[in-house]
């Protein structure tokens, strides 16, 4: 089977990137500023080159680095960019905009990599919102002059498997050559796992009798997991719309707990999750371990794409790399 190389920005937890290598994509170099995304990386993936560095210095033509040049002939450049706000929100908190920037040098880096795809996760309002059609606009003036096709989408999680209602917005742009032969992976036909259906094993796995209740209690897929970030939240399930949707499911949002429920657990308590039973949601595999303790682990879970969301849209672009030849890829 083909397999291609890739350079992974704003890498996170990288769930992203596990999704693009079972789409066929191996990463020559992963970049995140945080040491503990980094760290975790490092755990599940030994052998890949994660740099823990800022974007917004990381330049492939720096003659001072030279290692770095080794970027400069794969096929995709792949991110999940922080999420970017709407300008009149970067205007009441005094015009700080780094995550714009970043996006800007996510654009740089392309300019000088000039790979033959790009594949940018972030918000949904980046894909649909007016508040953004300025931003979408430069994005695609800028690919265009380079060469490239953009296309946006919105996907939800739980079209592919995941069970959770997670929305994410897309941005995937190739060049003249390839363009032509994207198109956008479908959602599934398939009912979307529920959250009882995910984690009733492990509400199980310690003995608690109302285990089985709350499974068949919790009988749809889970609202989108919240991370927070390094400034603020992370130590719980979001805010308190987010809470109470979570309770409606018979899990408390409030906090996060180090274990599942006891035997001595009240039959028809209200648990809370672990960063396991997180990154169950989200479709990380058991055996990717997270570094960190658990308010950080659990930023670098809930912050993640989950990886069937990644892969399928991986396997779009492999395909449209390969002339349209989907059996070819893997």
């Amino acid at each position: 089977m083909t397999r291609f190389t890739s350079l992974e920005l704003c890498a996170g937890s990288g769930a992203q990137a596990l999704g693009l290598e079972r789409a066929g994509f191996d990463p020559v170099m992963l970049i995140d500023n945080s040491d503990f995304a980094c760290r975790t990386i490092r755990l599940n993936r030994p052998g890949w080159d994660v740099r823990c560095r800022d974007l917004m210095n990381f330049d492939p033509l720096d003659e001072e680095e030279p290692d770095l040049r080794k970027v400069l002939d794969i096929d995709l450049i792949s991110g999940g960019m922080p999420r970017i706000k709407a300008a009149a929100a970067v205007a009441r908190r005094g015009g700080d905009d780094h995550e714009r920037a970043l996006l800007r040098a996510a654009i740089s880096v392309l300019m000088a990599v000039k790979p033959k795809a790009l594949m940018l996760e972030n918000l949904e309002g980046l894909v649909q919102s007016d508040e953004y059609a300025e931003d979408r606009s430069w994005i695609e003036a800028e690919l265009e002059n380079l060469g490239y096709r953009p296309s946006w989408k919105v996907l939800d999680a739980a079209g592919f498997g995941v069970p959770q209602h997670r929305r994410s917005g897309f941005l995937v742009a190739l060049a003249e050559d390839y363009s032509h032969d994207f198109v956008w992976p479908e959602p599934s036909t398939d009912p979307t796992p529920t959250v009882g259906e995910a984690l009733g094993p492990s509400m199980a796995a310690n003995g608690w009798p109302g285990a089985e209740r709350w499974a068949a209690a919790a009988n749809r897929p889970a609202p989108a997991l919240v991370g927070g970030s390094d400034n603020r939240g992370g130590g719980d399930l979001g805010p308190t719309g987010s809470k109470k949707a979570w309770l409606a499911l018979g899990v408390e949002g409030a906090s996060l707990s180090d274990a599942t429920p006891s035997a001595d657990f009240p039959v028809t308590g209200v648990p809370r999750l672990n960063v396991r039973q997180a990154a169950i949601l989200q479709a990380i595999p058991e055996d990717w371990e997270i570094y960190g303790r658990k308010t950080r682990a659990y930023r670098q879970v809930g912050n993640a794409l989950p990886p069937p969301v990644a892969e399928a849209v991986g396997r779009s672009i492999a395909t449209a790399l390969l002339g349209g030849t989907p059996s070819a890829v893997g």
